[in-house]
């Protein structure tokens, strides 16, 4: 009751103006923001990507990959794909993702986003009996917008070097 108690001035002001003195002018909006040129981070990658809100997402599909769970195939619509999220301006991004590998590729692509300066969040696996096994890193960064999709095309470049003789085992 005490905590209902202090919290209820806080939940009594959800929802209306703030309060300023008699005579004084609201304080103007800051400009917009310089919007991201997302056809330069298209051309960079060379994908284009799909605009929500302010995040532009490219996300690129394993079609070099035949993966199979349990007999059933897995395709870029259930997870086998790689993917990078844009937001902020062209001179002060963020970029997070994901990139789905095969074990070969790991290290390589490891070593490429940190060469980068793309900082990897996590390594792990979703589909523990996929065959080929797939393996998922996380990723983010911090920079100009252009650098950003030039580490991430990189890492992409990464992909698919020998999944052919690999997926064929």
């Amino acid at each position: 009751m005490d905590l209902a108690r202090k919290m209820k001035p806080a939940l009594d002001l959800i929802g209306k103006g703030a309060s300023r003195p008699a005579g004084q002018s609201p304080t103007p909006a800051a400009p917009p923001a310089a919007a991201m040129d997302t056809a330069r981070i298209a051309q960079i990658v060379g994908q284009q990507g799909e605009q929500t809100g302010a995040v532009y997402k490219i996300t690129v599909g394993r079609d070099d990959l035949k993966v199979t769970e349990m007999g059933a195939p897995v395709n870029a619509r259930m997870g086998l794909n790689t993917w990078a999220a844009f937001v902020g301006t062209s001179e002060s991004a963020a970029i997070a993702g994901d990139v789905a590998m095969l074990a070969n590729e790991v290290t390589p692509v490891l070593k490429t986003l940190r060469k980068n300066d793309i900082d990897v969040v996590a390594i792990h696996q979703h589909m523990t009996t996929t065959q080929p096994t797939i393996y998922f890193l996380h990723y983010w960064g911090t920079g100009p917008a252009d650098k950003l999709a030039t580490g991430f095309k990189a890492a992409l470049g990464e992909l698919g070097k020998t999944a052919k003789s690999t997926a064929a085992r």
